[in-house]
């Protein structure tokens, strides 16, 4: 669905020939950052939107804003930062770091190469956690079906109880398939393997 939104946006301004600057490379960073559940929106040199991503409409729809549309993304953006100093320049990544509910955005920049003229900003949720490809996971730890499941589980911030619980398993059960995780992804505490997970779902 993500990857849905960017090829249908900016592929409808290639074939207008709006948009020459969106080229391979920016579509693998896009990619990633979809990966890792970062929001993006993508602006040409005009400042005009080419390209977003459904993170960055939620982002955008959490705060009250419409967000169907070139134009309702660009107007929620600008509502974003209308009480900051921000320029957009060609050539550059823009990374907004989302507010606390009653704070503001916080915004910084950097060149980048990915393409020649458009500029990517990345909208960043403090709230939001990335989540692994559960068969990504499989793979590079041989985790079966059951360990996988409590690893998404895991990532998302929920209890080993929490977990029993909602899958109507004993704790027991739990901390088995929980010891069987530590060992198999070479882990000795849950925040170790969380972090170990939040770095794994950049991959595909």
């Amino acid at each position: 669905m993500t990857r849905a939104i960017l090829s249908t946006h900016v592929g409808a301004c290639r074939d207008k020939g709006e948009v020459t600057a969106i080229g391979r490379n920016a579509e693998s960073a896009l990619a990633i950052l979809d990966r890792i559940g970062f929001g993006y929106i993508v602006f040409d040199a005009q400042r005009k939107v080419i390209g977003w991503n459904v993170l960055a409409q939620a982002t955008l729809e959490r705060r009250g804003e419409k967000a169907d549309t070139p134009v309702e993304i660009s107007g929620a953006f600008r509502r974003l930062i209308s009480n900051l100093s921000v320029q957009l320049l060609p050539n550059s990544v823009s990374w907004v770091v989302m507010p606390s509910r009653y704070g503001k955005p916080v915004i910084l920049s950097e060149p980048h190469s990915v393409s020649e003229e458009a500029s990517i900003v990345v909208l960043i949720d403090r709230d939001a956690r990335p989540h692994p490809n559960p068969q990504t996971l499989q793979r590079m730890f041989s985790l079966t079906s059951a360990e996988t499941q409590l690893a998404l589980c895991i990532a998302r911030g929920d209890s080993p109880l929490d977990i029993a619980r909602s899958r109507q398993l004993s704790r027991t059960t739990i901390r088995s398939q929980l010891a069987s995780l530590f060992a198999k992804t070479e882990t000795k505490r849950q925040a170790e393997l969380v972090s170990l997970l939040d770095r794994m779902a950049v991959l595909p």
